[in-house]
């Protein structure tokens, strides 16, 4: 064990998770497959070079006989049969008893968007899994009040960190850990037997993936993974997010890549928007209007979806709705009224549409996602049946960015701006999951509200009221947003809430000359300086 070092401070959760036999584990996950992982990264920027020169996405002629072919997926195993609702959240302990307690049938443990990768909420994170799955989990309150897991719970999934992120604090022969290889590897060594025993199995969310070359390389882990613990093949589950345009491209290869391991895709709205605006950056021409206008009615959006549900259901798989992110409020009843109303249609067109289920943000919106399902479900545990044969999408379909009568406006920067500073700067402190607005915000939302400043500054865009969208005027407003958040909170709420540093990187990413990949990366590297 020389080859390996903790950096991060050893506590007795690094302690519990953290063994000799586990470290043995992760470095066997790193030497097998690490410098595969930096290879795909490589040919990520291949590809954006492609783009860039006018080489457009479409579906791969090389794969056209598995998109054409008669083939499926594995088994689903029983408690993943029935996902009409699906709660996601951190790892936190409060969370993980509520979530787990919710009514919903899934519960995606994130250690990735809605996760802040200090050194303590990844180990502890694994602790509160352990734990839940072994029914030892507790919480009490400052308040006393204690907390503690329903004697029937949701099926649990995890979300590993994308392949992009790294785990600073293990280093291997002096190079930082993939966090994708951390967070799987701890989690499945730890748990993957009890899970069984207790008759669910290891299942994950796999996310940022942009090609069926990231699948296979996944499947791949996921074998190393059985033979290493001894567990059947095909015992690991997973569903991928489809949360960028060139995997929109690539839906049924990367079914086909997982095919025994594979449960579904899901439909990731705000990064697939940002990854949209990020790949076609130098598009001539290319802007997108105010991202609240991009909602999932619009062509489009509309097309990846529709070939989403078509595609997973042709294969024998799950196709999973987006997220709903309302955070109902205590205090204003219209203010919920419009926005489960919202909801409801939203959660409605993608119950009518075939999906086998969809997400939600909080414990209250359970009922109302698990009410739509259940009237267009009845008795059925998905309609996996409905092939949706009639739907027929063709590369335009999904590269046509036209948001008709779509409009940039004042508001609409400011919001941005406003937003994904304070997103930011909870993550700074340690919260990935940020209460804003009566909305729970992750990772992609800052993601995708900077990356459209970028786009709006550098594509010389202007507001419909006449306003010149200029590194000047982000500025301004930036500095205007901060300087009420400070007197609001005080000057020393304010400097404790890292709002200052949170300012500095959004204007970093937001106005740089070339396109920073992800905001997670120079965010990293401050939350752990």
């Amino acid at each position: 064990m020389t080859r390996i070092e903790i950096t991060g401070p050893l506590t007795d959760a690094t302690d519990r998770v953290l063994t000799k036999d586990a470290l043995g584990f992760l470095v066997e996950l790193h030497d097998a497959f690490d410098n595969d992982r930096q290879q795909l990264l490589t040919l990520r920027n291949t590809r954006q070079a492609d783009l860039d020169a006018g080489i457009g996405y479409d579906f791969l002629d090389e794969t056209a006989s598995i998109r054409s072919g008669d083939w499926t997926v594995g088994s689903i195993p029983p408690d993943l049969l029935d996902r009409r609702c699906e709660i996601t959240g951190p790892t936190d302990r409060k969370m993980v008893i509520n979530a787990l307690n919710s009514g919903a049938k899934v519960f995606m443990a994130d250690f990735e968007d809605s996760n802040s990768p200090t050194w303590s909420n990844m180990v502890e994170g694994q602790v509160n899994l352990c734990d839940a799955i072994r029914r030892e989990i507790d919480y009490t309150a400052e308040t006393g009040k204690r907390y503690a897991l329903n004697d029937t719970t949701a099926t649990l999934m995890v979300r590993p960190r994308g392949l992009h992120l790294v785990e600073s604090h293990i280093r291997i022969d002096g190079h930082p850990m993939s966090g994708s290889l951390f967070d799987f590897g701890l989690y499945v060594f730890h748990n993957a037997h009890e899970l069984l025993a207790r008759g669910s199995g290891p299942y994950f969310y796999l996310p940022k993936l942009e090609s069926h070359r990231e699948a296979r390389w996944w499947n791949e882990v996921f074998v190393r993974a059985e033979e290493a613990l001894g567990l059947e093949g095909g015992t690991i589950k997973a569903t991928v997010l489809v949360e960028t345009i060139p995997a929109a491209f690539e839906m049924d290869e990367i079914l086909f890549e997982l095919r025994e391991h594979s449960v579904g895709l899901n439909a990731g709205r705000w990064d697939y928007v940002f990854s949209i605006i990020k790949k076609h950056r130098r598009t001539e021409g290319f802007v997108l209007p105010d991202r609240d206008q991009i909602g999932m009615t619009v062509p489009f959006m509309r097309s990846y979806t529709e070939l989403l549900i078509q595609t997973c259901h042709r294969r024998g798989a799950h196709a999973m709705g987006g997220m709903a992110a309302f955070i109902p409020s205590r205090k204003d009843e219209e203010v919920n009224r419009v926005a489960i109303d919202k909801v409801t249609e939203d959660k409605t067109r993608e119950a009518n549409d075939g999906c086998d289920g969809t997400w939600v943000a909080h414990p209250d919106l359970v009922p109302i996602a698990t009410g739509v399902f259940d009237a267009v479900l009845g008795d059925q545990p998905n309609q996996i049946a409905r092939t949706r044969d009639e739907v027929a999408v063709s590369g335009s379909d999904l590269t046509t960015f036209v948001v008709e009568g779509g409009t940039i406006t004042d508001a609409g920067v400011r919001h941005n701006i406003d937003v994904a500073i304070r997103y930011i700067a909870s993550w700074l402190t340690g919260i990935g999951a940020a209460a804003i607005y009566n909305l729970m915000e992750d990772a992609a939302t800052a993601e995708i509200s900077r990356s459209q400043i970028w786009q709006w500054v550098h594509s010389d865009s202007a507001t419909d009221a006449g306003t010149a969208i200029t590194p000047e005027l982000v500025r301004k407003i930036a500095d205007e947003e901060t300087d009420a958040i400070r007197t609001a909170l005080g000057h020393e709420a304010y400097e404790a809430g890292r709002f200052h540093e949170a300012k500095d990187l959004f204007e970093q990413v937001s106005l740089a000359a070339d396109f920073p990949e992800f905001l997670t990366l120079p965010a990293y590297e401050i939350l752990e300086s």
